[in-house]
């Protein structure tokens, strides 16, 4: 909402556009900061203490997050400032695996701009219709929403499903003792 309300304003002349995209980005780049200072403060070994209780989430799940993000962190952070939710959430597993500081602000800068410059523009273009930008992005969220939660929800069935079909530590069967040990030790 405060994207396509601050092109709108630039329309106006009340503010220059260059500004409202400067201004927007470097909003995006401090807040994006902040969480990726909670993701280093957290720190990996106590994500991994959280995850070693949590039911339905493994040790080996995490070490696959890991891995993909050392792969494809830069991308992640880049892609992830234009998709809701992820937009500020992909900074903390970035301060988690101590990205180096200027990839994640190249990244985080680029993928704020090119977000930020979309809504402004629009609202820009819009006038005073402005408000139109609001209600595609409602759905679009809302879409981006919808699909994590099917995501999560299929993770857990098929995490209750494994747990369901494993055999259990405690329910194997003791083996009967042998009659050679039954006749060593009652003669």
């Amino acid at each position: 909402m405060i994207l396509p309300l601050a092109g709108f304003t630039a329309a106006q002349g009340r503010m220059s556009l260059v500004a409202a995209l400067v201004w927007t980005t470097l909003g995006s780049v401090v807040g994006a900061l902040a969480l990726y200072g909670v993701g280093a403060a957290i720190g990996r070994d106590r994500v991994r203490a959280l995850v070693a209780r949590l039911p339905l989430v493994k040790i080996a799940d995490l070490d696959r997050t890991e891995a993909w993000f050392d792969r494809h962190g830069a991308k992640a952070v880049f892609f992830g400032r234009m998709i809701p939710i992820f937009r500020s959430l992909i900074s903390v597993p970035a301060g988690l695996e101590r990205m180096r500081m200027t990839t994640f602000l190249l990244f985080t800068t680029l993928g704020s701009l090119l977000w930020n410059s979309a809504f402004v523009l629009a609202g820009y273009g819009l006038g005073d219709n402005w408000r139109t930008v609001e209600e595609y992005v409602g759905v679009y969220s809302k879409g981006v929403l919808a699909v994590a939660a099917v995501v999560a929800v299929a993770f857990v069935a098929v995490r209750i499903v494994k747990a369901r079909r494993a055999p259990s530590a405690g329910t194997h069967r003791a083996t009967p003792p042998t009659r050679d040990f039954e006749r060593d030790r009652f003669g």
